[in-house]
């Protein structure tokens, strides 16, 4: 059974990958670049944009439809390949990621990645954390319904065998932000490529540099918190 939450830290924290916890849309993007100037398709930055936070084989069709003559699935195996080479190269950590990721260690409030990516991809990402910093990765490859389906967000609560709603989702992208809103996790929104307007029920922030424990504790236990453009860091 699902236990209650303290009221005061979330019960887990589950973390987007693709732009939370890494700035790898870059990667993303330079790989997609890569595919349809090898195949003559037509591709734009608006295009690019409109791909953040979507499963894979949605952004593959994306491709396939854009002129790139392989299936979605080859063209997603393609894509995971070349940004699992950039991954290995250099896990680009967000700004304030590993620092607060260190703060929920000490407080023993667990956390799992909760991507669209594969799960080749989201290992590299967790084995170049602090060990054990993971305890769970939901990928896109094993869900059966992807971003924005709320599914991936409830897996990841009943791996911890907590409520959705006792967790907070920390999110960059539309699609995402619906499916961790849509299970009830209480979620934030950071933006990267994209801009996270305002949602109700959304709290926003700026950077993780801005999230510390206690802005997680006012988020878990409902308030809508907004420093979006404020800069203001917690004291």
């Amino acid at each position: 059974m699902p236990r209650e939450s303290s009221g005061a830290l979330p019960a887990a924290v589950l973390f987007d990958m693709d732009g939370t916890l890494v700035d790898s849309e870059a990667y993303w993007m330079r790989a997609e670049h890569e595919i349809v100037v090898a195949h003559g398709a037509t591709w734009t930055h608006e295009d690019a944009l409109g791909a953040v936070g979507q499963a894979l084989l949605t952004t593959g069709g994306m491709l396939h439809d854009a002129g790139v003559p392989l299936e979605p699935a080859e063209i997603v195996a393609w894509l995971v390949a070349r940004v699992n080479e950039q991954l290995r190269e250099a896990v680009p950590w967000r700004s304030g990621v590993l620092e607060l990721l260190g703060d929920l260690r000490s407080a023993d409030v667990p956390c799992a990645i909760v991507t669209m990516s594969y799960r080749s991809q989201a290992e590299v990402v967790a084995d170049g954390a602090p060990a054990g910093t993971f305890t769970h990765l939901v990928t896109g490859d094993e869900v059966t319904h992807g971003k924005p389906h709320p599914e991936p967000y409830l897996a990841a609560a009943e791996l911890f065998g907590v409520r959705a709603e006792d967790c907070v989702a920390i999110e960059d992208s539309g699609p995402g932000i619906t499916s961790a809103l849509a299970s009830g996790a209480r979620t934030l929104g950071v933006p990267a490529e994209v801009p996270v307007p305002p949602r109700p029920g959304l709290s926003r922030a700026t950077s993780l540099k801005q999230i510390d424990l206690e802005v997680l504790r006012r988020i878990a236990s409902g308030e809508v918190v907004d420093l979006l453009g404020t800069g203001d860091l917690p004291g």
